[in-house]
């Protein structure tokens, strides 16, 4: 069957490029609708980019392309948008190259490339423009935690809460949304992962790291952007060592003028609080992902969200509620047909 999308992306962005023939290959996967191919010339191969396919109706452009002028205008590192198209949902975008962050990190650099991710989220949230940007709110927080009980636990444990147990559910939630609320509200990339920072080679001239995939940006919670770049969904680290780039963030920022905390300890107990509403967020999409959308592959990290919910179930004693739940639920739970982890 002919891909209609992608042999008119391929058409729209052969005319950008003066092309009469491309070369064309999968640049990512992706876990929205949202497709990246890398293209080139083959006559010219210096008329090079990559075509992002956003199909309209799913994923619209023009977030994607706000949110892009607003960050090179703070001098971060993104994509340059060569062409674009809003109607077709296409765009035609500078190559970051093919090494993202994840693919790099070991043990003996981290120190060294999280460093120049916490300069380059500093520096995004002191001077990318959040003026119109949605807030992340209340409704939305709450929104974003209804995803667990919806789809973790009803597609894939494939259980149903007592309403004794969505009583405590419904308190964990309060409780997640006040302390996102209490905190800052600075620009917020919202998926500041290492899966979205592209690691860009030394001597090229340009800024460690790339910045791709911030078309949801909203004005929100200050720890939330470092709490995704270091309880990340594919790479997992020793809490000690989380804990010290966690801290050396918050000393970084407040040299920089931004409002974290002061406090050492109310700043981990607000960076552990924050991870809670993101893993429970993340677990709900990975197994939203799998069952609506059949791809299966993001659910295999489903265990590491649950080692992060462990550590800040430990050593935070008004999330002791939200560990019972878990522990319940997980003796009634109904392992999948498929042998996808728990």
């Amino acid at each position: 069957m002919i891909d209609q999308r992608k042999h008119d992306a391929i058409e729209w962005a052969a005319k950008q490029l003066a092309s009469s023939e491309l070369s064309v290959e999968p640049a990512s996967a992706d876990a929205s609708f949202r497709r990246y191919f890398r293209v080139h010339d083959r006559a010219n191969p210096e008329h090079t980019g990559i075509l992002m396919d956003s199909p309209p109706d799913r994923e619209p452009l023009q977030p994607f392309v706000d949110i892009d002028q607003r960050l090179a205008a703070a001098g971060i590192h993104v994509p340059e948008i060569i062409a674009f198209n809003q109607a077709q949902g296409f765009a035609l975008l500078s190559d970051l190259g093919k090494r993202p962050y994840h693919h790099v990190l070991d043990d003996g650099n981290a120190d060294e490339l999280f460093n120049d991710a916490m300069s380059t989220l500093i520096r995004m949230q002191r001077d990318a423009d959040p003026a119109g940007l949605p807030d992340y709110d209340a409704a939305l927080l709450l929104s974003e935690l209804q995803l667990f009980p919806d789809w973790f636990l009803a597609r894939h444990w494939q259980i149903e809460p007592t309403d004794a147990e969505l009583d405590d559910w419904e308190l964990i939630c309060m409780t997640l949304i006040r302390w996102a609320l209490d905190q800052p509200r600075v620009f917020c990339h919202r998926d500041y992962m290492p899966r979205n920072l592209m690691f860009i080679e030394p001597d090229s001239g340009r800024t460690n790291p790339g910045v791709i995939d911030f078309q949801d940006a909203v004005i929100g919670p200050i720890s939330y952007d470092p709490v995704c770049l270091f309880r990340d969904a594919f790479l997992s680290w020793p809490d000690e060592r989380v804990d010290g780039w966690l801290e050396h963030y918050r000393q970084q920022a407040l040299k920089a003028g931004l409002p974290v905390s002061e406090s050492v300890e109310l700043w981990r107990r607000t960076c552990d609080l924050m991870g809670v509403q993101r893993h429970l967020k993340v677990l709900g999409i990975f197994a939203r992902i799998r069952y609506r959308d059949g791809k299966p592959q993001y659910l295999d990290d489903a265990p590491r969200f649950f080692s992060y919910l462990d550590v800040a179930i430990q050593r935070n004693p008004e999330l002791e509620p939200l560990g019972r739940l878990i522990n319940i639920w997980r003796t009634r739970r109904i392992q999948p047909s498929e042998s996808i982890p728990s």
